[in-house]
């Protein structure tokens, strides 16, 4: 007997083996198995392992047993019919709704701060159209949009509804994929809610809506339900909202693009889209004809001669004219926005789908009496001497403003422009205008912020010296940069302080200091404050305040400089709800963002600025100042396309700002010069004016600054040096370095100077502060755009 038969004997309990003859011995004799070695408890152990093999095995096939195909089989079966029975008694359970009072949509309500309403957007511009009353190509442009086989499937898309209910389940929101009959269904019967529920309601509305309704019929109340965006709602006022044009009339170029727009209507709206929101649309419109052409609705020809039809630019609805229009916009903004923060909108787009549903209560902080005053401000100091008549260029003359109280952020008043019925954009929300000078005081914030040190290692001071020379070239550890910005008329100032620098709005100065401090801790500390700095490069050119800013922007700048480093984030809104549904807001006082010392001492230095700089005449010299100190800076851009007063109180911060733009290129920029019969427009004349003629109505009893610092005017007034003119060069000249962000529809030119003049200065030298003759409403001018008197 072998090893192998002994082992597996043993295995069996220590039975014996079958018999088996010897190698040696006798042919009859048969070999016994001994006992295991050990004895009886060796046989034990190896019958106790036998025995545990043998249960482990009856219990693989008692699993065996449990779990075969045919069980497996009968209960999947199972399960799907009990989940036929559960749809089928969905079904029965189930009936086409009216429609949700939700299609109708109510008015949204805005109110002033006290209560009163101001405002009322409603009812829904929709109007209803028979679907013969769309041209057939036009009816397929949305077929070929959104579900190609409409007229051949059954009205639901169960892989699309299973990949809805899977990001439900798992939380990742919305999910594509549905029907045209769905998607009508969501729009009259249902809700946008991302529930189970509400996708189960769905499959069975629409299915039995496909077996009680045609086709044409679901289309028809597809098209007119649907939202198209600029307040549209339908295919009939869409038509109107964007070509101006009955549903009829439209052509297949510009049904496509109302087709493509439902996907994302405020992004797609190319009159105000971004540069990625005019590729995806254009991406999309694309696709939709191509469908057609894969569909048959159009041959590959008449495809290849389409082009994108432009919309006509936004109209504002009746009822919003004046600067009503104005703030629901800015209002409906913010709240799109909180409404994304707080969760109650996956994204902008479902934000303002939700606001224009109505039924909003919208109270502002917008006070009345502010409000008011701030629009006779600009009608006194501005648009009665607009004259386009007499001079072409006033035409091209807009203003906006924004006035915010800076120790709780609210928004109390706000220019948007002449009228928003006849001036669609909101003038004091805009950033393709350039701040200019405005920006100079975030340099100096930093600066002091981050103890920086110029290139000879002296602190950066309020009394620090530096070159003030034209053209000086700006150097980073004693090499030059290759940026060296003129001065307003190319003016000499030869060594000048900090304080002097801001007071004349120096740029060879700030642009030094700029690369002292650091253009990456300058633009740090400008986010800090309040400023959109995505996107800006750190180069030294953005020191001349190149980039793009609004009114609203450089006021909550401002009031987080005279809130005493603390942050500032302006807000219209004080409250807004719906029904039972109330929307919360953060507070608008954040944490300190800078030193208060650093704060301070810009207030300090900017007070200068007012009382011997370049807003002193319409500021200073104003009767109505009646002692009220005055923190502020002038700024005026390249070749005048912009003219800036952003100056504050201890309690009210205001930013005014003046734009050329000709309407009638498409809201192309372009100079103000010779506007209101003066040869400049700067930021100390009309902007500084209407601020004042505001602020020093409005104020009530006189204030003084609170400051934590030992610098600047206010505690060391400064008197200004007599400049030489260098005339050289005209200061026009582009600099060597490009800033890195360009507004929307700016000016191909780069921006160098502040004031740049057409032309090289031949007058002789005359210092800043000589106060020229002429009379302008009350207020002197410069009687040529070489004359330095009034901005910087």
């Amino acid at each position: 007997m072998g090893r192998a038969e002994e082992r597996r004997a043993r295995q069996r309990g220590g039975r014996r083996a079958a018999p088996q003859p010897s190698s040696g011995g006798d042919a009859g004799a048969t070999a016994v198995i001994a006992p295991p070695e050990g004895g009886g408890r060796a046989a034990a152990r190896a019958a106790a392992k036998a025995g545990n093999k043998k249960q482990k095995k009856g219990q693989r096939s008692f699993l065996r047993r449990l779990f075969t195909w045919k069980k497996i089989l009968g209960a999947f079966f199972g399960v799907c019919l009990l989940g036929m029975g559960a749809f089928i008694v969905l079904y029965l359970m189930i009936d086409i709704p009216k429609g949700n009072p939700e299609a109708t949509q109510e008015s949204n309500v805005y109110k002033y701060s006290n209560g009163k309403i101001f405002a009322r957007t409603g009812d829904t511009n929709r109007e209803i159209v028979e679907l013969d009353k769309v041209p057939k190509k036009v009816q397929m442009a949305f077929v070929a949009a959104e579900n190609k086989t409409f007229y051949s499937d059954p009205g639901v898309d169960l892989k699309g509804m299973a990949r809805g209910v899977i990001n439900t389940l798992s939380g990742k929101g919305k999910q594509g994929g549905s029907t045209i009959t769905q998607q009508y269904v969501k729009n009259y019967y249902l809700t946008s809610d991302q529930t189970v529920t509400r996708k189960l309601n769905e499959l069975v509305i629409s299915l039995k809506l496909e077996r009680e309704e045609t086709k044409d019929y679901i289309l028809a109340g597809y098209i007119n339900t649907s939202y198209y965006g600029r307040g549209a709602s339908g295919i009939q006022a869409a038509a109107q909202a964007y070509y101006r044009k009955d549903a009829y009339k439209l052509t297949v170029e510009e049904g496509a693009y109302l087709a493509a727009l439902l996907q994302a209507p405020s992004q797609y709206d190319l009159a105000t889209a971004t540069p990625t929101g005019k590729k995806l649309v254009t991406a999309r419109w694309n696709y939709v004809l191509d469908n057609m052409v894969e569909m048959k609705q159009l041959t590959a020809s008449e495809r290849a001669g389409m082009k994108l039809p432009k919309p006509k630019a936004p109209q504002a609805a009746a009822g919003m004219a004046g600067q009503n229009g104005y703030l629901v916009e800015a209002a409906n903004n913010q709240l799109a926005r909180q409404l994304v923060a707080s969760g109650k909108a996956d994204d902008t787009e479902d934000a303002k789908a939700l606001i224009d549903r109505r039924g909003w209560t919208i109270t502002l902080n917008i006070n009345p009496k502010k409000q008011a005053a701030l629009e006779k401000a600009v009608e006194e100091r501005l648009t009665s001497k607009l004259d386009p008549k007499k001079r072409k260029v006033d035409q091209h003359i807009q203003a906006g403003a924004v006035s915010v109280d800076p120790k709780t952020g609210k928004v109390v008043a706000m220019y948007g422009g002449v009228d928003y019925v006849k001036h669609f954009t909101n003038n004091a929300t805009r950033r393709d205008y350039q701040p200019a000078s405005t920006f100079k005081p975030v340099i100096l914030a930093a600066a002091v912020d981050e103890n920086a040190e110029t290139q000879d290692g002296d602190p950066i001071t309020a009394s620090t010296v530096y070159d003030g020379d034209s053209r000086h070239k700006v150097k980073d550890d004693g090499t030059a940069v290759g940026f060296a910005p003129p001065n307003e008329d190319n003016v000499n100032y030869g060594d000048v302080t900090v304080q002097t620098a801001m007071n004349k709005s120096i740029n060879s100065v700030f642009a030094q200091m700029g690369v002292d401090v650091g253009m990456e801790k300058v633009m740090e500390v400008a986010g800090k404050l309040g400023m959109d700095t995505e996107g800006m490069q750190a180069v030294p050119a953005q020191t001349l305040g190149s980039m793009g800013a609004s009114p609203l922007e450089m006021a909550g700048i401002y009031a987080t400089l005279d809130n005493h480093g603390k942050k500032v984030t302006p807000t219209i809104l004080a409250e807004a709800k719906r029904r039972d549904d109330e929307v919360e807001f953060d507070d608008p006082i954040g944490e300190q963002v800078i030193t208060r010392e650093a704060a301070d001492t810009v207030t300090s230095v900017l007070t200068g600025v007012v009382d011997d700089g370049t807003a002193k005449t319409s500021v200073r010299d104003n009767p109505a100042r009646n002692g009220q100190q005055v923190a502020g800076k002038t700024g005026t851009s390249d070749e005048n396309r912009s003219a800036w007063f952003t100056g504050y109180t201890p309690n009210l911060v205001t930013s005014v700002g003046l734009f050329g733009e000709d309407m009638s290129k498409n809201g192309k920029h372009v100079s103000m010069y010779n506007a209101l019969g003066v040869p400049r427009v700067n930021g100390g004349g009309f902007p500084a004016q209407i601020w004042a003629t505001y602020t020093f109505g409005v104020m009530g009893k006189t204030t003084k600054f609170d400051l934590d610092t030992k610098q600047g005017a206010a505690v060391a007034p400064t008197e200004s040096p007599t400049p030489s003119r260098t005339p050289s060069e005209t200061p026009s000249e582009t600099p060597s370095e490009t800033p890195s962000e360009t507004p929307s529809e700016t000016p191909s030119e780069t921006p160098t100077t502040e004031e740049p003049t057409s032309e090289p200065s031949t007058t002789p030298a005359t210092s800043p502060d000589e106060t020229p003759s002429g009379d302008n409403g009350g207020i002197e001018f410069p009687t040529n755009p070489n004359d330095p008197q009034a901005d910087d």
